[in-house]
């Protein structure tokens, strides 16, 4: 039997505290990182966009359009900030564009 915590905490704190003791964060981490590449990215770039995988601190687009492919290829850098800002923590060093 569990022990009762008879302090009072906020909601955030026992999600927190039950996504910790589960393991969940790698999940939670992939989805808000393909979260955030749909929200930052648009409708434009989106469209072309076929899949979006986070495999330990790199992020795997996949687009179906080369052109598309070359053109985002030259601002990686900034992709990986402007992600890692969206997500509030530096979660993502690399990306690759297949």
């Amino acid at each position: 039997m569990k022990k009762r915590h008879t302090e009072h905490r906020t909601i955030s704190e026992v999600l927190k505290d039950f996504v910790t003791e589960n393991r969940l964060e790698d999940g939670l981490d992939k989805i808000d990182a393909r979260d955030a590449w749909v929200k930052l990215m648009g409708n434009g770039v989106n469209t072309y966009t076929t899949n979006v995988i986070l495999k330990n601190d790199t992020l795997y687009v996949s687009l179906s359009s080369a052109v598309l492919r070359e053109e985002l290829s030259y601002g990686k850098d900034k992709m990986v900030k402007m992600l890692n800002e969206s997500l509030g923590k530096e979660l993502i060093k690399h990306i690759v564009l297949r």
